[in-house]
């Protein structure tokens, strides 16, 4: 397959969706200029189902080519996260929030990120794209090491060295940005945050106090405008 002619004769590109904040956006972002393939993960986080749902809704929304769920164990079975061990607990926020991201916390899945880039890669080699879009933040985040600008120069020298043709590569456009700059973006976008997920824990109702919520919230509250999910107790409005 050729990666400039599709059905709507713009390259292709895959997309790793969570269903979350940030991939909303970036989602928006590629179905500017590429014909979208959507790849999201089920990976035994405690959010799997509202994931699954939120991911199907913005690929539907934001016009998706095709969109791929898959399915891994790997995570569920060694544990070592709160989102994935039922023995871990998701921790609340700090209570000042500039804490946040100072130490990587236990809701760092080990290593996820490089599985779900080389399934992306794989089915980019397939289906002839040679670009792939991730969410990734390292601004106003917990400090994952699998979110970091170095991680993906790093990885795309990987895909440099194990691919046929050598030249697909990982584009990770909110990298730098704050997560208001995300919101804000999103909003000149339409991306579709009414039917996103962040929540690490609730699927019917945000909790409003893990570390992703009280991230999303500040971002919503910090440009002026409502979180268009529901949230739990006083987390139900975000306005400033």
């Amino acid at each position: 397959m050729s990666d400039t002619i599709g059905a709507d004769s713009r390259p292709r590109a895959v997309l790793c969706l969570s269903g979350g904040m940030d991939s909303t956006v970036c989602a928006a972002l590629a179905a500017r200029d590429y014909e979208v393939y959507a790849l999201h993960f089920s990976y035994g986080q405690r959010t799997e189902k509202k994931e699954l749902v939120s991911a199907e809704q913005i690929a539907r929304l934001t016009g998706a080519r095709e969109f791929l769920p898959l399915k891994m164990d790997l995570f569920r079975r060694i544990g070592g996260s709160a989102l994935t061990d039922e023995k871990i607990a998701v921790p609340d926020a700090p209570v000042e929030e500039s804490a946040i991201g100072t130490e990587i916390p236990v809701t760092y899945v080990p290593f996820r990120n490089a599985h779900f880039l080389s399934a992306a890669v794989s089915w980019a080699e397939v289906v002839g794209a040679k670009t792939i879009f991730i969410g990734a933040v390292e601004q106003d985040s917990s400090g994952y090491p699998d979110c970091r600008p170095a991680y993906y120069n790093a990885f795309n020298e990987l895909i440099r060295q194990g691919t046929k043709a050598g030249d697909i590569r990982v584009e990770t456009p909110l990298i730098h940005l704050r997560k208001s700059e995300i919101v804000r973006l999103g909003v000149e976008l339409g991306a579709p945050f009414h039917v996103s997920w962040s929540c690490y824990s609730g699927e019917k109702v945000a909790c409003g106090t893990c570390e992703s919520c009280v991230l999303r919230l500040r971002a919503f509250r910090e440009i002026g405008i409502s979180d268009p999910i529901p949230y739990a107790g006083l987390k139900v409005a975000s306005n400033p």
